[in-house]
Protein backbone atom coordinates (compact mmCIF):
# COMPACT_ATOMS: atom_id res chain seq x y z
CA UNK A 1 0.00 0.00 0.00
CA UNK A 2 1.43 3.56 -1.00
CA UNK A 3 0.96 6.81 0.92
CA UNK A 4 0.76 10.07 -0.73
CA UNK A 5 0.01 12.90 1.84
CA UNK A 6 1.09 16.53 1.60
CA UNK A 7 4.42 17.12 1.89
CA UNK A 8 7.00 20.15 1.17
CA UNK A 9 9.19 19.92 -1.28
CA UNK A 10 12.94 18.53 -0.18
CA UNK A 11 15.08 17.84 -3.23
CA UNK A 12 18.24 19.16 -3.87
CA UNK A 13 17.13 21.65 -6.42
CA UNK A 14 14.34 23.74 -3.20
CA UNK A 15 17.51 23.63 -1.01
CA UNK A 16 18.71 27.21 -0.54
CA UNK A 17 21.18 28.69 1.57
CA UNK A 18 20.81 29.76 5.56
CA UNK A 19 20.37 33.26 5.52
CA UNK A 20 18.80 33.63 1.69
CA UNK A 21 14.85 34.93 1.43
CA UNK A 22 13.06 32.52 -0.51
CA UNK A 23 11.17 34.43 -3.22
CA UNK A 24 8.25 36.53 -2.64
CA UNK A 25 5.05 36.34 -4.66
CA UNK A 26 5.65 38.81 -6.81
CA UNK A 27 9.34 37.69 -7.44
CA UNK A 28 7.70 34.10 -8.98
CA UNK A 29 4.80 36.14 -10.77
CA UNK A 30 7.64 38.43 -12.76
CA UNK A 31 9.15 35.39 -14.02
CA UNK A 32 5.99 33.88 -14.69
CA UNK A 33 5.61 36.69 -16.99
CA UNK A 34 8.82 36.62 -18.82
CA UNK A 35 8.34 32.93 -18.79
CA UNK A 36 4.89 33.13 -20.92
CA UNK A 37 6.99 35.98 -23.06
CA UNK A 38 9.54 33.15 -23.63
CA UNK A 39 6.77 30.99 -24.78
CA UNK A 40 4.98 33.05 -26.98
CA UNK A 41 7.99 33.52 -29.07
CA UNK A 42 8.38 29.60 -29.18
CA UNK A 43 4.68 29.04 -30.19
CA UNK A 44 4.90 32.14 -32.68
CA UNK A 45 8.03 30.70 -33.98
CA UNK A 46 5.85 27.12 -34.51
CA UNK A 47 3.43 28.84 -35.89
CA UNK A 48 5.77 30.49 -38.73
CA UNK A 49 7.62 27.12 -39.28
CA UNK A 50 4.60 25.45 -40.05
CA UNK A 51 2.63 28.12 -42.25
CA UNK A 52 5.21 30.38 -43.90
CA UNK A 53 8.46 28.30 -44.03
CA UNK A 54 8.84 29.44 -47.46
CA UNK A 55 9.57 32.83 -46.24
CA UNK A 56 11.98 31.89 -43.36
CA UNK A 57 15.43 32.38 -44.75
CA UNK A 58 17.72 32.08 -41.34
CA UNK A 59 18.17 32.33 -37.42
CA UNK A 60 17.25 36.08 -37.77
CA UNK A 61 13.32 36.21 -37.55
CA UNK A 62 10.75 37.86 -35.67
CA UNK A 63 9.60 34.98 -33.37
CA UNK A 64 13.20 34.08 -33.00
CA UNK A 65 13.16 38.20 -31.55
CA UNK A 66 10.08 37.05 -29.60
CA UNK A 67 11.90 34.11 -27.97
CA UNK A 68 14.81 35.19 -27.19
CA UNK A 69 14.05 38.38 -25.56
CA UNK A 70 11.33 36.15 -23.49
CA UNK A 71 14.75 34.05 -22.55
CA UNK A 72 16.83 37.36 -21.97
CA UNK A 73 14.80 38.97 -19.87
CA UNK A 74 13.67 35.54 -17.56
CA UNK A 75 17.70 34.91 -17.52
CA UNK A 76 17.85 38.53 -16.34
CA UNK A 77 15.67 38.21 -13.44
CA UNK A 78 16.76 35.12 -12.43
CA UNK A 79 20.45 35.96 -11.57
CA UNK A 80 18.83 39.50 -10.13
CA UNK A 81 16.93 37.44 -7.33
CA UNK A 82 20.47 36.12 -6.21
CA UNK A 83 22.24 39.13 -6.71
CA UNK A 84 19.65 41.02 -4.44
CA UNK A 85 19.85 38.59 -1.70
CA UNK A 86 23.79 39.11 -2.10
CA UNK A 87 23.60 40.55 1.38
CA UNK A 88 22.59 37.13 2.83
CA UNK A 89 25.44 34.90 0.44
CA UNK A 90 28.18 37.30 -0.44
CA UNK A 91 29.08 34.88 -3.43
CA UNK A 92 25.77 35.15 -4.42
CA UNK A 93 26.48 33.07 -7.78
CA UNK A 94 27.16 30.13 -6.04
CA UNK A 95 24.40 30.61 -2.29
CA UNK A 96 22.42 33.34 -3.59
CA UNK A 97 19.88 31.61 -5.07
CA UNK A 98 15.89 31.56 -3.90
CA UNK A 99 14.92 28.20 -2.96
CA UNK A 100 13.85 26.56 -6.54
CA UNK A 101 15.66 28.82 -8.77
CA UNK A 102 19.44 27.85 -8.68
CA UNK A 103 18.16 24.53 -11.54
CA UNK A 104 16.54 27.72 -13.49
CA UNK A 105 20.29 29.35 -13.34
CA UNK A 106 21.90 26.53 -14.48
CA UNK A 107 19.33 25.85 -17.40
CA UNK A 108 19.61 29.89 -18.00
CA UNK A 109 23.31 29.01 -19.53
CA UNK A 110 22.58 25.83 -21.19
CA UNK A 111 19.92 27.82 -23.05
CA UNK A 112 22.38 30.80 -24.41
CA UNK A 113 24.84 28.18 -25.43
CA UNK A 114 22.23 25.78 -27.37
CA UNK A 115 21.03 29.00 -28.74
CA UNK A 116 24.52 29.88 -30.12
CA UNK A 117 24.43 26.31 -31.65
CA UNK A 118 21.30 26.98 -33.06
CA UNK A 119 22.53 30.29 -35.15
CA UNK A 120 25.51 28.01 -36.16
CA UNK A 121 22.97 25.04 -37.01
CA UNK A 122 20.39 27.45 -39.27
CA UNK A 123 23.14 29.32 -40.90
CA UNK A 124 24.93 26.51 -41.69
CA UNK A 125 22.51 23.81 -42.62
CA UNK A 126 19.57 26.13 -43.01
CA UNK A 127 15.82 26.01 -42.22
CA UNK A 128 14.35 22.77 -40.21
CA UNK A 129 10.67 21.51 -41.27
CA UNK A 130 8.74 19.10 -39.85
CA UNK A 131 10.37 16.24 -37.74
CA UNK A 132 13.76 17.74 -38.80
CA UNK A 133 12.79 20.30 -36.37
CA UNK A 134 11.56 18.46 -33.80
CA UNK A 135 14.94 16.37 -33.65
CA UNK A 136 17.27 18.89 -34.02
CA UNK A 137 19.81 18.31 -31.53
CA UNK A 138 19.85 22.46 -30.75
CA UNK A 139 16.19 22.68 -30.33
CA UNK A 140 16.18 19.49 -28.08
CA UNK A 141 18.06 20.96 -26.07
CA UNK A 142 16.50 25.01 -25.73
CA UNK A 143 13.69 22.56 -25.09
CA UNK A 144 14.89 20.68 -22.17
CA UNK A 145 16.62 24.13 -20.87
CA UNK A 146 13.14 26.32 -21.47
CA UNK A 147 11.78 23.85 -19.12
CA UNK A 148 13.75 24.05 -16.71
CA UNK A 149 14.21 27.86 -16.50
CA UNK A 150 10.27 28.29 -16.88
CA UNK A 151 9.48 26.24 -13.76
CA UNK A 152 11.70 28.07 -11.26
CA UNK A 153 8.09 29.33 -9.47
CA UNK A 154 6.95 26.13 -9.79
CA UNK A 155 9.36 24.77 -7.27
CA UNK A 156 9.83 27.69 -5.33
CA UNK A 157 6.17 26.47 -4.76
CA UNK A 158 6.68 23.62 -3.62
CA UNK A 159 9.33 24.58 -1.51
CA UNK A 160 7.20 26.86 0.70
CA UNK A 161 4.37 24.70 0.63
CA UNK A 162 1.83 27.30 0.76
CA UNK A 163 -1.41 27.82 -1.55
CA UNK A 164 -4.08 30.21 -2.20
CA UNK A 165 -2.60 33.00 -4.18
CA UNK A 166 0.17 30.93 -4.10
CA UNK A 167 -0.90 28.43 -5.80
CA UNK A 168 -1.75 30.94 -9.33
CA UNK A 169 2.13 30.95 -10.26
CA UNK A 170 2.97 27.44 -9.16
CA UNK A 171 0.02 26.05 -11.40
CA UNK A 172 1.04 28.76 -13.97
CA UNK A 173 4.77 27.84 -14.22
CA UNK A 174 3.54 24.17 -14.42
CA UNK A 175 1.43 24.66 -17.30
CA UNK A 176 4.47 26.82 -19.09
CA UNK A 177 6.86 23.83 -18.34
CA UNK A 178 4.07 21.41 -19.88
CA UNK A 179 3.68 23.78 -23.29
CA UNK A 180 7.65 23.70 -23.67
CA UNK A 181 8.10 20.49 -25.08
CA UNK A 182 4.54 20.36 -27.34
CA UNK A 183 6.62 22.24 -30.48
CA UNK A 184 8.41 19.44 -30.38
CA UNK A 185 5.58 17.05 -30.11
CA UNK A 186 3.30 18.20 -32.58
CA UNK A 187 3.94 14.79 -34.90
CA UNK A 188 2.19 13.03 -31.84
CA UNK A 189 -0.26 15.21 -30.27
CA UNK A 190 -3.63 13.72 -29.49
CA UNK A 191 -5.20 17.27 -30.13
CA UNK A 192 -3.92 17.52 -33.44
CA UNK A 193 -4.59 13.73 -34.65
CA UNK A 194 -7.68 13.23 -36.78
CA UNK A 195 -7.31 9.19 -36.88
CA UNK A 196 -10.76 8.38 -34.77
CA UNK A 197 -12.50 9.80 -37.43
CA UNK A 198 -11.44 7.32 -40.32
CA UNK A 199 -12.40 4.14 -40.61
CA UNK A 200 -10.03 1.35 -39.61
CA UNK A 201 -9.59 -0.82 -42.48
CA UNK A 202 -7.63 -4.13 -43.33
CA UNK A 203 -4.35 -2.32 -44.58
CA UNK A 204 -5.28 0.65 -43.18
CA UNK A 205 -4.50 -0.34 -39.16
CA UNK A 206 -1.00 2.38 -39.13
CA UNK A 207 -2.80 5.12 -39.16
CA UNK A 208 -5.10 3.92 -35.79
CA UNK A 209 -1.86 2.76 -34.34
CA UNK A 210 -0.35 6.16 -34.75
CA UNK A 211 -3.52 7.78 -33.35
CA UNK A 212 -3.44 5.16 -30.23
CA UNK A 213 0.06 6.11 -29.60
CA UNK A 214 -0.51 10.39 -29.49
CA UNK A 215 -3.21 9.41 -27.06
CA UNK A 216 -0.99 7.59 -24.64
CA UNK A 217 2.24 10.09 -25.39
CA UNK A 218 -0.54 12.86 -24.32
CA UNK A 219 -1.72 11.24 -21.84
CA UNK A 220 2.23 10.95 -20.72
CA UNK A 221 2.61 14.57 -20.96
CA UNK A 222 -0.48 16.08 -19.18
CA UNK A 223 -0.73 12.76 -16.16
CA UNK A 224 2.78 12.78 -14.94
CA UNK A 225 3.02 16.97 -14.50
CA UNK A 226 -0.23 16.82 -12.73
CA UNK A 227 0.76 13.83 -10.07
CA UNK A 228 3.83 15.99 -9.30
CA UNK A 229 1.33 18.90 -7.97
CA UNK A 230 -1.15 16.78 -6.68
CA UNK A 231 1.08 14.02 -4.77
CA UNK A 232 2.15 17.35 -2.75
CA UNK A 233 -1.19 20.17 -2.74
CA UNK A 234 -4.71 19.11 -4.48
CA UNK A 235 -4.90 22.66 -6.54
CA UNK A 236 -8.33 23.26 -8.07
CA UNK A 237 -8.44 23.41 -11.91
CA UNK A 238 -4.79 22.15 -12.02
CA UNK A 239 -5.88 19.32 -15.11
CA UNK A 240 -7.84 22.01 -16.94
CA UNK A 241 -5.01 24.34 -16.91
CA UNK A 242 -2.63 21.92 -18.14
CA UNK A 243 -5.23 21.08 -21.28
CA UNK A 244 -5.49 24.14 -21.94
CA UNK A 245 -1.59 25.44 -22.20
CA UNK A 246 -1.07 22.29 -23.94
CA UNK A 247 -4.04 22.74 -26.50
CA UNK A 248 -3.27 26.40 -26.94
CA UNK A 249 0.01 25.61 -28.53
CA UNK A 250 -0.94 23.10 -30.55
CA UNK A 251 -3.75 24.83 -32.33
CA UNK A 252 -2.17 27.82 -32.53
CA UNK A 253 0.18 26.04 -34.99
CA UNK A 254 -2.28 25.53 -37.12
CA UNK A 255 -4.26 28.25 -37.09
CA UNK A 256 -7.13 26.85 -34.81
CA UNK A 257 -8.82 24.00 -37.26
CA UNK A 258 -12.59 23.80 -36.71
CA UNK A 259 -12.86 19.75 -35.68
CA UNK A 260 -9.16 19.54 -33.39
CA UNK A 261 -10.44 22.65 -31.39
CA UNK A 262 -14.03 21.18 -30.86
CA UNK A 263 -12.24 18.21 -29.56
CA UNK A 264 -9.74 19.65 -27.53
CA UNK A 265 -12.88 21.63 -26.02
CA UNK A 266 -14.10 18.03 -25.01
CA UNK A 267 -10.38 17.44 -23.59
CA UNK A 268 -10.88 20.47 -21.72
CA UNK A 269 -14.42 19.50 -19.92
CA UNK A 270 -12.93 16.25 -19.33
CA UNK A 271 -10.16 16.95 -17.59
CA UNK A 272 -12.65 19.78 -15.27
CA UNK A 273 -14.82 16.91 -14.98
CA UNK A 274 -11.62 15.23 -13.38
CA UNK A 275 -10.35 18.11 -11.11
CA UNK A 276 -13.79 18.35 -9.96
CA UNK A 277 -13.90 14.46 -8.96
CA UNK A 278 -10.75 14.39 -7.78
CA UNK A 279 -11.50 17.58 -5.00
CA UNK A 280 -14.54 15.97 -3.98
CA UNK A 281 -12.26 12.69 -3.32
CA UNK A 282 -10.03 14.40 -1.13
CA UNK A 283 -12.76 15.99 0.28
CA UNK A 284 -14.26 12.58 1.29
CA UNK A 285 -11.20 10.73 1.75
CA UNK A 286 -8.62 12.84 2.90
CA UNK A 287 -5.18 14.04 1.59
CA UNK A 288 -3.57 10.89 2.97
CA UNK A 289 -5.97 7.84 1.64
CA UNK A 290 -4.97 4.41 0.18
CA UNK A 291 -4.38 4.55 -3.59
CA UNK A 292 -4.85 8.50 -4.29
CA UNK A 293 -2.17 9.25 -6.74
CA UNK A 294 -3.33 6.08 -8.93
CA UNK A 295 -6.93 7.04 -8.93
CA UNK A 296 -5.67 10.84 -9.43
CA UNK A 297 -3.71 9.51 -12.24
CA UNK A 298 -6.58 7.07 -13.89
CA UNK A 299 -9.54 9.68 -13.71
CA UNK A 300 -7.37 12.53 -15.69
CA UNK A 301 -6.17 9.99 -18.24
CA UNK A 302 -9.64 8.41 -19.09
CA UNK A 303 -11.06 11.59 -18.82
CA UNK A 304 -9.97 13.64 -20.54
CA UNK A 305 -9.06 10.96 -23.21
CA UNK A 306 -12.73 10.30 -23.32
CA UNK A 307 -13.66 14.11 -23.55
CA UNK A 308 -11.49 14.39 -26.69
CA UNK A 309 -13.02 11.87 -28.39
CA UNK A 310 -16.37 13.05 -27.56
CA UNK A 311 -15.64 16.44 -29.02
CA UNK A 312 -14.53 14.54 -32.75
CA UNK A 313 -18.01 12.87 -32.46
CA UNK A 314 -20.34 16.04 -32.13
CA UNK A 315 -17.53 17.56 -34.95
CA UNK A 316 -16.76 14.84 -37.29
CA UNK A 317 -17.97 11.77 -36.25
CA UNK A 318 -15.72 8.96 -34.54
CA UNK A 319 -15.13 5.69 -36.88
CA UNK A 320 -12.74 3.99 -35.09
CA UNK A 321 -14.59 0.39 -33.77
CA UNK A 322 -16.10 0.32 -30.19
CA UNK A 323 -13.02 -2.09 -29.26
CA UNK A 324 -10.53 0.69 -30.18
CA UNK A 325 -12.34 3.37 -29.43
CA UNK A 326 -13.16 1.92 -25.49
CA UNK A 327 -9.45 0.59 -25.45
CA UNK A 328 -7.96 3.68 -25.83
CA UNK A 329 -9.95 5.10 -23.29
CA UNK A 330 -9.10 2.03 -20.66
CA UNK A 331 -5.50 2.29 -22.13
CA UNK A 332 -5.14 5.83 -20.44
CA UNK A 333 -6.45 5.56 -17.76
CA UNK A 334 -4.35 2.31 -17.16
CA UNK A 335 -1.10 4.27 -17.96
CA UNK A 336 -2.07 7.30 -15.44
CA UNK A 337 -2.68 5.10 -12.85
CA UNK A 338 0.52 3.62 -13.34
CA UNK A 339 2.20 6.73 -13.03
CA UNK A 340 0.16 7.68 -10.23
CA UNK A 341 1.85 4.54 -8.77
CA UNK A 342 5.08 5.47 -9.71
CA UNK A 343 4.68 9.34 -8.08
CA UNK A 344 3.43 7.75 -4.96
CA UNK A 345 5.66 7.72 -2.46
CA UNK A 346 6.13 3.97 -0.80
CA UNK A 347 4.77 3.76 2.74
CA UNK A 348 7.45 3.41 5.81
CA UNK A 349 8.58 -0.04 7.54
CA UNK A 350 5.96 -0.70 10.12
CA UNK A 351 6.63 0.09 13.49
CA UNK A 352 8.02 -3.14 15.28
CA UNK A 353 6.59 -3.25 19.14
CA UNK A 354 9.51 -3.62 21.46
CA UNK A 355 10.02 -6.70 23.51
CA UNK A 356 9.75 -6.18 27.00
CA UNK A 357 13.11 -7.85 28.90
CA UNK A 358 12.59 -9.93 31.17
CA UNK A 359 13.98 -9.25 34.90
CA UNK A 360 17.02 -10.88 35.93
CA UNK A 361 16.80 -11.87 39.38
CA UNK A 362 19.60 -11.05 41.37
CA UNK A 363 21.94 -13.92 42.51
CA UNK A 364 21.96 -14.79 45.66
CA UNK A 365 25.49 -13.70 47.30
CA UNK A 366 27.21 -16.43 49.95
CA UNK A 367 26.95 -15.01 54.09
CA UNK A 368 30.30 -15.52 54.22
CA UNK A 369 31.38 -13.27 51.36
CA UNK A 370 28.79 -10.31 52.97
Amino acid sequence: MTSSGVRHDTSPSAVTSPGVPPATRREDLVTVLFGAVLTAGAMSDGWAHTNIIETIEGFFTPWHGLLYAGFVATAAWTFWLAYRRRGGAPRWWRDGWPAGYRVGAIAAVTFLLAGLADLAWHETLGVEVGLDAAFSPSHLLLDASAVLLVTSPLRSWWAGGEGGARSVTGVASLVLGAMAPSILLTYASAFLTLAPTRTIGLGAQQQAVLGVDAYLLTTLLLVGPFLLVHRRRATVGTGAALVAGVALYDLVMHEFPTTQTWAALGALGGAALADALLWRLDAVRGPAAPLRLPLAGALLGGLLVAGHLTGLALAAGVRWTPEVTGGVVVLAALLGALLGGLAARPAGPAPVPATPTPAVPAQAVPLGRR
